[in-house]
């Protein structure tokens, strides 16, 4: 089996990605003629080596014919990545949308295109608040995104690979400049495409991860952890736009094929697994509750991606009853012991709230993994939930379920269901 390996220790963004699978095997002229065939014109692409910070990688770059300006004139958009051309006009949803049309991508890679870009813009239009229709789509439209987009589906369509696997991701630290004002990294449109991916921080003061890297990573990814047991056969660096003191500005991909001793998908390693899960997961965490009754309910969401930026385990809000028959919300947040001074921070910060409350618990899970079984319209990735090795619970991921649907027009709900066959037939 091909294994894609994403290597995301300094974040990720869109041209890099593309820069890292170039630099992997990808043959530029079929990138250019897949590209090419969106049928968009007064655009460029070029491909140079670059260092950085000590490291060799190729740079993936979109030139703009009519609106190319010096770089003391670029300023950030919404993503806080450098505009490459920020006086190019945008294009709208529907514009974009014909230009794949018409490409000649794959019938699965069209859908996919168009299912990322409209993924995109909800993200968008739920943190400004609007649809997907009104969104002023600052990154979705600029050409340099669509074709990093564009792109990367191209890209890594061309590795027909079997597995992808993201590594955790490195989001940077401390605060960008957008269109709507100063936001922490990582941005709002980031929070949300990678609120089920591993994210960290090193404490780098730059937005490391963009929503364009964070779209086609968490699209693409069948699972996330570590290099898994593989014969690696090319490595790829993708440079960014940054020259960082503490680490390379690069994603790296390794392209492989996967090790004949790991079990397959479709037939998963019942006895390797149970000795692995032969510990349950106990843990202590810290519960912190509040209610509030007199705050903007626009304002919860915001507050729910901040804490779950900072790594929060769990956030949920509750409708309840307060003083004077006022209707309310109870807010409860589930983190680790270490984490209770930064969750205080932040309700405290962002919210209206005057009190909090706080105790630590015993937390017990089942042991989790994420496995991919194959079925016929695709991989699925399953989180198989063990206790003393035995296997207690398997549900597929909805995301996977959603994407299927999107690509192949079958109702999630059938694609469900073919794929809990495929998990009870993978022996």
């Amino acid at each position: 089996m091909k294994v894609l390996y994403f290597d995301c220790f300094a974040g990720a963004a869109g041209d890099m990605i593309v820069g890292a699978l170039l630099d992997a095997g990808l043959p530029l002229e079929a990138l250019k003629h897949a590209l090419g065939s969106l049928a968009i014109e007064g655009w460029d692409v070029s491909v140079d080596r670059v260092v950085k910070t000590g490291v060799s990688a190729t740079r993936f770059r979109v030139h703009e014919h009519a609106h190319i300006h010096s770089a003391a004139h670029s300023h950030h958009d919404h993503a806080g990545e450098p505009h490459r051309h920020s006086h190019a006009p945008h294009h709208s949803l529907k514009e974009i949308e014909a230009a794949i049309g018409r490409s000649a991508l794959t019938d699965a890679g069209k859908a996919r295109a168009i299912a990322m870009f409209r993924r995109l813009g909800e993200a968008e239009a739920a943190i400004h608040g609007t649809t997907i229709d009104k969104v002023h789509l600052h990154e979705v439209g600029a050409l340099d995104s669509i074709i990093d987009i564009v792109g990367a589906v191209f890209a890594i369509e061309w590795f027909k690979a079997d597995r992808i696997v993201v590594s955790p991701i490195n989001v940077g630290s401390g605060m960008v400049r957008t269109e709507h004002g100063v936001f922490p990294v990582p941005a709002p449109a980031t929070v949300s495409l990678v609120r089920n991916a591993p994210v960290y921080s090193t404490g780098i003061q730059s937005e490391l991860l963009t929503p364009t890297g964070a779209l086609i990573l968490t699209e693409f990814a069948t699972e996330y952890g570590p290099v898994p047991a593989m014969k690696i056969e090319h490595v790829g660096y993708g440079a960014g736009d940054r020259d960082l003191k503490e680490t390379p500005n690069v994603v790296r991909v390794l392209v492989g094929e996967e090790d004949v001793r790991r079990a397959t998908a479709s037939a998963v390693d019942e006895a390797e697994a149970a000795k692995a899960a032969s510990l349950r997961t106990s843990m202590r965490v810290v519960v912190l509750e509040c209610e509030i009754d007199d705050m903007n309910p626009q304002i919860f969401g915001v507050l729910m991606e901040k804490l779950y930026a900072a790594g929060a385990l769990e956030v949920f809000y509750s409708a309840v009853q307060m003083k004077k028959n006022r209707p309310g919300t109870l807010m409860t947040i589930v983190a680790t012991p270490e984490q209770r001074d930064a969750m205080t921070e932040i309700v405290f910060r962002e919210s209206t709230t005057i009190g909090i409350r706080h105790q630590e618990l015993s937390r017990e899970c089942l042991d989790r993994e994420m496995v991919t079984i194959s079925t016929s319209l695709g991989p699925v990735r399953f989180k198989v939930a063990r206790r003393d090795g035995r296997i207690l619970n398997a549900q597929p991921e909805f995301e996977d379920l959603a994407k299927l649907s999107a690509e192949r027009g079958i109702p999630i709900k059938d694609i469900q269901a073919l794929a809990h066959k495929a998990w009870l037939d993978r022996k």
